[in-house]
C-alpha cells in the first residue's frame, strides 16, 4: 500500500469516525447510552475492519463477523426492566453505526452520508412517535382530551376532598 492509498485509507476511517459522532451526538444530547465516544469508535472500527477485508479479498467473512460482533455488544446493552427492555434503540443504533464504517471501507461516501443523515432523523423522531402513541392509548382509553385534573377525571363536579 503507497502513502496515495493510505491517505484514502486514512481519509475513510476519520470520516467513519466523523459520520459515527454524529449519531452518537444526537444519542449523547437526548441523554442515551451510546454516545458520541462509542457511536464514533463502533463506525470506525467497522470501517478498520471493512479496510483490512478489501486488503486481503475477505469481503464477505470480514464483514460478516463485524456484523456478529457487534450483535454481541449490542445484546449486552439491552436488559429487561419489568415487563419490558431497555436498550433496544441502542443496541440497534450500534448495529447501524457498524453499516455506516462499513459504507465508508467501501467508499461509498454518498451512501454513508446520506444514510447518516437518515439515521439521526429517524432518532430525533422518537419524540414525536412516543407522542403518537400515548395519543392512541388515551383516545381508546376514552381519555381524549381529558385532563387528570379535570372535575370529571376526580369523581364529578365537587370539590370535596
Amino acid at each position: 500500500m503507497d502513502s496515495g492509498e493510505q491517505l484514502e485509507f486514512l481519509a475513510r476511517l476519520l470520516a467513519a469516525l466523523l459520520l459515527g459522532g454524529l449519531v452518537g451526538l444526537q444519542r449523547e444530547y437526548r441523554g442515551h447510552e451510546a454516545g458520541i465516544r462509542t457511536s464514533a469508535l463502533v463506525c470506525a472500527g467497522a470501517a478498520v475492519f471493512g479496510e483490512i477485508s478489501l486488503q486481503f479479498n475477505e469481503d464477505a467473512r470480514i464483514a460478516a463477523a463485524v456484523v456478529q460482533g457487534i450483535g454481541f455488544i449490542g445484546a449486552g446493552l439491552i436488559f429487561q426492566q419489568g415487563t419490558g427492555f431497555q436498550g433496544v434503540t441502542s443496541a440497534a443504533t450500534i448495529w447501524v453505526l457498524a453499516g455506516i464504517g462499513l459504507l465508508t471501507a467501501l467508499d461509498l461516501w454518498l451512501v454513508a452520508v446520506l444514510f447518516t443523515a437518515a439515521v439521526i432523523l429517524l432518532l430525533e423522531l422518537a419524540p414525536v412517535s412516543d407522542w403518537v402513541f400515548e395519543a392512541g392509548r388515551r383516545r381508546r382509553s376514552g381519555h381524549l382530551g381529558k385532563r387528570p385534573d379535570a372535575p370529571s377525571a376526580r369523581g364529578g363536579g365537587n370539590n370535596e376532598g
